[in-house]
């Protein structure tokens, strides 16, 4: 049976598209069968950042606007992919929309695990922490997170929390830190997946890696910037 995750934070602008974007293609270049859908239907962005924009023919709200329909649509979409006569997928990842309304609701539903993005600002940590506890009571209870924008710097100084103090406020398993890379903006622009660039974008690598411990349901773990030795990179920075 495919595995069904939903790609979520609550907040808006932390990396959810770029992040099912990207996951989503290391999963296929990993050799699994991928299917990610776009479940933010009014300012939908996955085809852009998969450079797809010329291929979408319609959407489910050219079909039907009440959001009952669509929450039904979502749901029929990934049975259908659960049932195919052929081979079904091995992964269907789901970019949620955000806020908490309807369609976080929508997007909820026909997942049984969730990946929720955040970043080390205050007010991303406190919409991370409410969505946290919606999954929860909707029933998912694997729940993993993806730091984004991380800037050892600003850690460093005393700027910004710790990965660390992070994942302990929020009590979640830590699948992946991906660093501050100006690339983001590149590859969003030109429609081409960090993960695509050689040579490799230090996100696109971070995202690899998040890919694979999705794939091994594998945690890492993160350190204070205190404890980073002077001789070490990024990823051992983190336990990657």
């Amino acid at each position: 049976m495919p595995r069904v995750v939903v790609i979520t934070s609550g907040k808006g602008g932390v990396g959810k598209t770029t992040t099912t974007a990207n996951v989503g293609l290391s999963l296929a270049r990993l050799g699994f069968f991928v299917v990610a859908i776009d479940a933010d239907v009014g300012l939908r962005n996955l085809d852009l950042l998969l450079g797809l924009e010329n291929r979408v023919n319609y959407t489910v709200i050219e079909i039907e606007t009440p959001h009952r329909i669509r929450l039904k649509a979502l749901v029929w979409l990934v049975d259908a992919l659960k049932a195919r006569d052929e081979r079904s997928p091995d992964f269907i990842l789901i970019d949620c929309p955000a806020g908490i309304d309807a369609g976080l609701i929508t997007a909820i539903t026909p997942a049984k695990e969730a990946v929720l993005v955040t970043t080390l600002e205050i007010t991303s940590l406190r919409d991370a922490d409410r969505v946290t506890g919606l999954l929860e009571c909707d029933g998912i209870r694997d729940i993993k997170m993806i730091v984004n924008r991380v800037r050892t710097d600003m850690i460093k100084g005393e700027d910004m929390m710790s990965v660390l103090n992070v994942q302990e406020m929020l009590g979640l398993p830590l699948l992946g830190v991906i660093p501050e890379d100006s690339e983001v903006i590149r590859s969003t622009n030109r429609g081409y997946p960090l993960v695509l660039h050689k040579p490799p974008a230090l996100a696109g690598l971070a995202f690899e890696q998040a890919a694979w411990r999705l794939v091994e349901q594998y945690s890492m773990k993160a350190v204070m910037a205190e404890e980073e030795p002077k001789n070490r990179g990024f990823f051992s920075f983190f336990g990657g």
